[in-house]
């Protein structure tokens, strides 16, 4: 299970410490479905919807896919791809097809750059998207469906999945007409906590994940999340968090020392501006990645405006260590550290940053799961989402709405000629 350590950011709150009272509200807020944006809050409730025919329904789709493709094309922006991209990139899974994301953009050159990656090789492709006029994945679909067509004529509406609306939209009439595979994007579940349902675990689950033991792991994850006193560790990030962000520390700085841990970070900062940035509030969310960013932005988190907190998120060990090795006559002077593993030094040099940060004025909130697998993924996605839901109702905002992601979309289409725009 997830475990907080608040011991470098104490230093930097009042006597009485985070404001648990506030937390306990926006907790029943939630959980008593009381709050705003409350429609859309049926993600607590995803893993155990999930589980039974849904996940039989996934999981033999993605043997499909794992059968006769090389590679699934997953086509989709922001919350539609963010969480399956995230857990793909974290646990690694060995032996299923490449997974390439397109849709994210309207960059020529990247679109050709994963074309060329894509090759001759026998391909499917999962387009994710809840209306299917979002314009950016709505373009790159047209043109992977077209590659699929002409490859493979007829067969083509075989090897495409389609996860959007149960019964509306764009995408959804073309995938009854065309007789796609569908799956469904809740009504009830916004795509920035959509992770743990089709949106996600279809992708997931072709790549290789043992998608079972992740939806199992998250429906005892989100059971101990709904503790009610502040040994929950999500109140515990939340409240501290607000009361830092109230001492003036306006940016989140998210960190691991994992690299495969970038795109959780991608994931994190979408979830959290969406979340919360809106009503002219919230806390700006950042991340950066050590050792390498400590050559770099190091210097900015040491000395710079002391408007940072940092939140480090850590794994107890890794999946595979490997010794320092010993070397005759000690030639780069490392053998101080012969036969002793990576993970021991790794771990010594997060302290020591710690040390360093929170003496520097940049306070510190540890958050940390066991390994870096299945379990480990869906317990940072359960209490990550169930702390956004607190925190954003702490700040007094809809954590469930994105009003402001609409207004260059109305620029857009209206610049592009759009028919109604």
């Amino acid at each position: 299970m997830v475990k907080v350590d608040l011991s470098g950011a104490m230093g930097f709150l009042d006597s009485t410490g985070p404001d648990y009272g506030a937390a306990g509200q926006a907790h029943r807020a939630l959980a008593e479905g009381k709050g705003a944006g409350s429609d859309f809050t049926g993600w607590l409730q995803l893993p155990r919807r999930v589980q039974g025919e849904e996940l039989k329904k996934i999981t033999a789709a993605a043997e499909r896919i794992r059968d006769n493709s090389e590679v699934l094309v997953v086509v989709g922006i922001g919350g539609s791809y963010l969480g399956a991209r995230a857990g793909i990139e974290l646990i690694k899974p060995k032996n299923g097809p490449e997974i390439i994301f397109a849709g994210t953009g309207l960059s020529p050159d990247a679109l050709n750059d994963k074309l060329d990656q894509l090759g001759e090789r026998d391909f499917s492709v999962n387009v994710i998207s809840k209306s299917g006029t979002t314009l950016e994945p709505a373009a790159a679909f047209r043109i992977f469906r077209g590659l699929l067509e002409k490859k493979y004529g007829a067969n083509a509406r075989k090897r495409i999945y389609a996860t959007t609306d149960r019964a509306r939209g764009v995408l959804k009439t073309i995938a009854d007409k065309e007789g796609y595979e569908t799956f469904v994007v809740p009504d009830d579940v916004g795509g920035r906590y959509s992770v743990l349902s089709a949106v996600g675990l279809l992708p997931l689950a072709a790549a290789g994940c043992d998608v079972h033991t992740m939806v199992g792991a998250a429906a005892e994850a989100l059971y101990e999340l709904d503790l009610r006193n502040p040994d929950n560790p999500a109140w515990q990030y939340a409240a501290t968090r607000n009361a830092l962000y109230a001492k003036g520390k306006r940016i989140e700085i998210l960190a691991s020392y994992e690299p495969s841990f970038r795109y959780m970070a991608e994931w994190w900062k979408q979830l959290y501006g969406e979340s919360e940035g809106k009503n002219g509030v919230g806390i700006y969310p950042a991340s950066v990645e050590y050792n390498a960013d400590l050559h770099s932005m190091g210097q900015y988190i040491q000395d710079g405006p002391r408007t940072l907190m940092e939140t480090v998120v850590s794994f107890d060990r890794p999946r595979r260590d490997y010794e320092v090795p010993f070397a005759m006559g000690d030639p780069d002077g490392l053998n101080y550290l012969a036969g002793r593993g990576l993970g021991e030094i790794s771990r010594v040099a997060m302290e020591a940053v710690k040390a360093a940060h929170v003496a520097g004025g940049v306070p510190n909130i540890g958050v940390s799961v066991p390994l870096r697998d299945e379990e480990g993924f869906a317990e940072l996605v359960c209490f990550f989402e169930v702390a956004c839901a607190i925190s954003g109702y702490m700040l007094g905002v809809n954590p469930f709405d994105q009003p402001g992601v609409e207004a260059y979309k109305k620029n857009m289409f209206r610049m592009l000629g759009k028919p109604g725009a």
